[in-house]
């Protein structure tokens, strides 16, 4: 192409300016090909809720299996009902393979109950309120800065009768 100078018509210009002008080409934004992926992650929250779920939905059949069958009372050699005998059997089962996946039931007279699970809270060894902080010289736990100046004034065989009423007590030499 030739370089516009003076004597190039306006008209000229300005149809190369179209054909050069890249903002005019309709460009997508995305890939017109792509697709959202079919597959959705799941939390752990939904995964064991869903979990919780199907094993309650099994468990409820299996409680209901009995119910289905006819109430019609048939009774074998030693006058049990079979139908009944199924449902029980049916429900021991699920109860003992209840049992072996998540514990024994915790109850307040069960003493084979699991150990918590749960974070044990610290507190502060003076004042009894929740600690974030230890003291590294002393093991002592305080609550705040107050309390650490407090704990740094005390001598040693008072540092020494609050670790042993936490139970924390060791013979320092």
């Amino acid at each position: 192409m030739a370089p516009i100078n003076s004597s190039t018509d306006e008209k000229t210009h300005q149809a190369l300016l179209a054909q050069l002008d890249m903002h005019r080409v309709h460009k997508p934004f995305r890939n017109p090909n792509w697709k959202p992926p079919q597959r959705r992650n799941k939390n752990v929250k939904q995964i064991i809720s869903e979990a919780q779920r199907k094993e309650a939905s099994v468990m409820a059949t299996q409680n209901n299996s009995g119910t289905s069958t006819p109430a019609v009372p048939r009774a074998n050699s030693d006058g049990s009902n079979i139908a009944q005998a199924a449902q029980n059997l049916g429900a021991l089962v699920a109860e003992k393979n209840g049992k072996a996946a998540v514990g024994p039931a915790v109850t307040y007279t069960n003493v084979e109950a699991p150990p918590s699970l749960q974070v044990k809270r610290k507190y502060c060894d003076i004042t009894g309120l929740p600690s974030a902080y230890m003291d590294p010289k002393t093991r002592l736990r305080y609550h705040n800065a107050e309390i650490f100046g407090l704990i740094r004034t005390m001598g040693q065989g008072t540092t020494e009768q609050y670790l042993a009423a936490r139970g924390a007590h060791t013979v320092l030499k």
